[in-house]
């Protein structure tokens, strides 16, 4: 199953990194300039999908920006706890 828009996206990318698949939800919040995707996962998977040094979320991030400057909208991802 492929992905239909970014939020989308975004949860298939994070459920594939995670040990709890059924616990990550993406809200997306519309703005007039920005789209905010709101992550949550479980606890213990934070780490995973944050990586090393940020290594996971900063790729996460730099993929929204490529999708974001297409749709000619800044889209920021939240990590909410």
């Amino acid at each position: 199953m492929m992905p239909d828009n970014i939020k989308d996206l975004v949860e298939y990318i994070v459920r594939a990194l995670v040990d709890e698949p059924d616990k990550v939800s993406v809200n997306e919040v519309l703005g007039e300039q920005a789209i905010v995707l709101e992550l949550r996962v479980s606890q213990p998977d934070i780490g995973k999908v944050i990586g090393k040094q940020g290594r996971i979320v900063k790729a996460i991030r730099l993929l929204l920006g490529a999708a974001g400057s297409k749709a000619k909208k800044r889209i920021v991802l939240e990590i909410i706890e």
